[in-house]
């Protein structure tokens, strides 16, 4: 499989721009370490194959033209962006930290918990369908003899860079974890920050247009 440098510069600057997912893999890092913030790269990452089939199956088309579909996509997104920022300065989201070495005993949460809060995310993003569907077929050549094969060969490689990249993201934040946690201040100004962060991009999806 042959890759364009456009198309491998292209994807490394979309993914390692600043977004929910990546705000999400660095706030699973800093509050629960490294296996959370692989876990949330992996959920961020499996958010993506919706909007990758969607793109391919020619259903990002139907979200382009339906503004009534687009509109109750956006705002649940919207919605569940607000959700977080709320859960997040009440220290039972993105950033409830764990107890760790002499705290007070409780549960952790579960891997499977961050996962799915990392796949609702994407998954309630419509602009990731409408990107697909602009981003894939400018790498598709018009020759091309089998295009529904390359189109998901490039998402592969797409989804590839986006876990890679967010892993990176999340290991190190969790590598100064320690240093967050056992400043109460810090721990508190850093909850507002994500809390104001998950807000501003619940704010920018609801301006968002088709």
């Amino acid at each position: 499989m042959q890759l364009s440098p456009e198309f491998l510069i292209t994807s490394l600057v979309v993914v390692a721009s600043p977004g929910t997912g990546v705000l999400y893999t660095l706030a699973a890092g800093l509050s629960r370490g490294r296996r959370a913030s692989v876990a949330a790269a992996f959920g961020c990452t499996l958010g993506i194959v919706p909007h990758m089939l969607a793109a391919v199956l020619g259903l990002a088309a139907l979200l382009h033209t339906s503004a009534l579909l687009f509109q109750i996509v956006k705002l649940a997104g919207v919605a569940y962006l607000l959700v977080m920022a709320w859960q997040t300065l009440r220290e039972h989201g993105a950033l409830r930290v764990d107890p760790a070495d002499g705290a007070a005993p409780a549960a952790p949460r579960p891997a499977r918990d961050i996962v799915v809060g990392a796949v609702l995310i994407n998954i309630l993003n419509p602009k990731l369908s409408l990107f697909f569907l602009a981003f894939l077929p400018q790498f598709v050549a018009a020759g091309e003899v089998a295009p529904l094969l390359r189109m998901l060969e490039l998402s592969a490689v797409f989804m590839l860079m986006t876990f890679a990249v967010f892993v990176v993201y999340g290991v190190a934040a969790a590598a100064v974890r320690r240093h967050v946690i056992t400043r109460p201040a810090v721990l508190t100004w850093l909850r507002r920050a994500f809390a104001a962060a998950f807000v501003a991009l619940g704010v920018k999806l609801a301006l968002a247009e088709r």
